[in-house]
Parts: C-alpha cells; sequence; structure tokens
C-alpha cells in the first residue's frame, strides 16, 4: 500500500510539472522562423530606424532573423490590424507608439480594440518634442507666449503633419491646459510643415527634437521648451513646458506589442532581451544620437502606462473634438 501511494504521489508531482515543463520548453524553443515587427510607419523614419535597430539585436540573441515589415496607412491602423489577425505564437510583433493610443479614441469604429487585441511586451524610447517658434515671433518664453496668445485670439497659427498626429494632439494640450485659442494648420507630414514655419507662414510647432535640432541650432527655429517633464539632454538649456504650466508632459514613445494569446513566457523572454538592448551601450549610444531614451518597462509596467496614455489622449480629442482625416 506505501509503495502504491508513493508511485502515486510521484506521478502527481510529474503531472503538475508538465505546465512548467511544457511553457519552459516553448520559451527555448522560440523562435523556430523568421520573426515579423510590423511598423505602421514608412521605412527611413525614427520608428523604423528605431525597430531595425531592436531588430537586429533581438537576431544576434535569439538566433532567427527578425525582419522588419512596414505597413503604412490609417495612422498606424493597418500594421495594428494586421498583427491582431496573426498567429499567437510571438513570430509578428508590433512596434506600437502613442499613436496607437490616441487612435482608441480618434476612430469611432476599428475592427480591433487595441487594449483587449494586442499585449503589451516591452517598452522601448520615449523622446521629447520642443514648442519652436519663428525667431520674428515676440515672444521668447512660455509665459510671454500664452500672454501673447490670451492678447490675439486666434491669431496664432499652429501647424501639425495631420490630423491625429502627436503634433496636433500635444499642441492641442498646450491649448487646453493654458487655456488659449490658436488655430490648426494642418499638414502632410512634418517637413511642408517645418518649411511654412521656417517661412513665417505659421507662428508655432510641436516637433520631435531629432526632427529639429538642426535647424535650432543653426538659429532658424526659436524652442520655447520641450514637452517632457524633465529638459532633454540635446536642449539643455531649453526649460519644459512644466516649468510654467503645472503638470503638462507629453512624449511621442514606442514599445513592442503582440497578438493577445501570446504565451507569457515568450513575452517574458522577449522583455527581457529588449530590457539587455537597451542596457547596451552601443545602442544607447545610437539612441542617444537619435534624442531618443530608453524606457525599459516589465509588460505589466507597459500596460499602465498605455491604459493612462489612452485615457490622457482621450481627454484631449474630446476637448478639441479632433477627427481623423
Amino acid at each position: 500500500m506505501k509503495l502504491l501511494r508513493r508511485k502515486f504521489l510521484h506521478l502527481a508531482a510529474g503531472a503538475a510539472a508538465l505546465p512548467a515543463v511544457s511553457r519552459l520548453a516553448r520559451a527555448q524553443t522560440f523562435p523556430t522562423r523568421p520573426v515579423r515587427i510590423v511598423v505602421g510607419f514608412a521605412a527611413g523614419g525614427a520608428p523604423d530606424i528605431l525597430a531595425r535597430l531592436l531588430g537586429q539585436w533581438l537576431s544576434e540573441r535569439l538566433g532567427q532573423p527578425f525582419v522588419v515589415e512596414n505597413r503604412t496607412g490609417a495612422g498606424g491602423n493597418i500594421a495594428t490590424e494586421a498583427v491582431v489577425q496573426a498567429a499567437a505564437d510571438g513570430h509578428t510583433l508590433l512596434l506600437t507608439s502613442v499613436g496607437n493610443a490616441v487612435n482608441v479614441t480618434l476612430y469611432d469604429k476599428l475592427n480591433y480594440n487595441f487594449l483587449r487585441d494586442i499585449a503589451p511586451v516591452a517598452g522601448i524610447s520615449r523622446e521629447p518634442l520642443a514648442m519652436e517658434v519663428h525667431p520674428s515671433f515676440p515672444a521668447k518664453t512660455v509665459s510671454e507666449f500664452i500672454a501673447y496668445a490670451k492678447a490675439n485670439p486666434g491669431k496664432i497659427n499652429f501647424g501639425s503633419a495631420g490630423s491625429g498626429t502627436p503634433q496636433q494632439t500635444i499642441a492641442e494640450m498646450f491649448k487646453m491646459m493654458a487655456g488659449v485659442d490658436m488655430v490648426h494648420v494642418p499638414y502632410h507630414g512634418s517637413a511642408p510643415e517645418l518649411t511654412d514655419l521656417i517661412a513665417g507662414h505659421i507662428q508655432v510647432v510641436f516637433e520631435p527634437i531629432q526632427a529639429t535640432v538642426g535647424h535650432i541650432k543653426s538659429g532658424t527655429l526659436r524652442p520655447l521648451a520641450v514637452t517632457t517633464a524633465t529638459r532633454s539632454d540635446l536642449l539643455p538649456d531649453v526649460p519644459t513646458v512644466a516649468e510654467t504650466i503645472a503638470g503638462f508632459e507629453a512624449r511621442t514613445w514606442q514599445g513592442i506589442g503582440a497578438p493577445k494569446a501570446v504565451p507569457a513566457e515568450i513575452i517574458n523572454l522577449i522583455n527581457g532581451e529588449v530590457i539587455a538592448a537597451l542596457r547596451e551601450p552601443a545602442l544607447k549610444a545610437k539612441l542617444a544620437d537619435l534624442g531618443i531614451s530608453p524606457m525599459p518597462m516589465t509588460p505589466a509596467e507597459c500596460q499602465a502606462f498605455i491604459t493612462a496614455e489612452v485615457e490622457k489622449w482621450a481627454k484631449v480629442i474630446k476637448f478639441a473634438s479632433i477627427k481623423p482625416e
């Protein structure tokens, strides 16, 4: 009887260990083929470059190619939907961004629910934007800008790279928190927007620093502030908007997401490799050259961060009645 009982307990213990062994085996064998990183932006831009840098690291570490696939259109929704519909085995990943958090509220009807259908895997980076004006603009500080805007309601034009882009939503948040009235002038991308700012046809933009630091250093544009909670290493003498408007904080950001049912052990494996990459000195230096700060996060921290971002931009979109193009 004792022998049978010992045998039963041994078998029961072995059975209980099977799921853990299965999960471990799955993580140890991943990836078994090339992995796609789907990017909702065109090749050559900062998100694409970031995905390729990270993909190279993951390829070397995990022994399979991590290939960037650019699926542009609809503000990143085409790329996101492609990943939602992919097999939940970790071999298709999404480069997530602030645009995903904005699109939750911006679009009335989507074929997916971002918070439900995309599992956060890792945070990658965050980038400040600069509030910039033409050098002839009379205000030299955020306080002076607000005073001028209140004295001239509806007479300041701010440009953006298009409706619903970070350039617009961050400017609209500035309007909301500063209590000023400015007119939105949307463009098809940042290049024509900046051309018109340099020419003096519009008065202010909120643009990622890496896109305009050359203009700032040459004196063709004047920065009033950066949008992050702390000052930027690229522009250490430029104050933050929050130094004038308490609580103001905005940035673009990128992360990695996956179809919702990807096993946790694969998500944790990728997360660990991304965090290792962000700590690697050579990659950190490349990111710094792009004006990008690492944003390492656990999957749970990513979930909390993205949820907060969705809530933040929902308030702005509703306040400004922003509609997609």
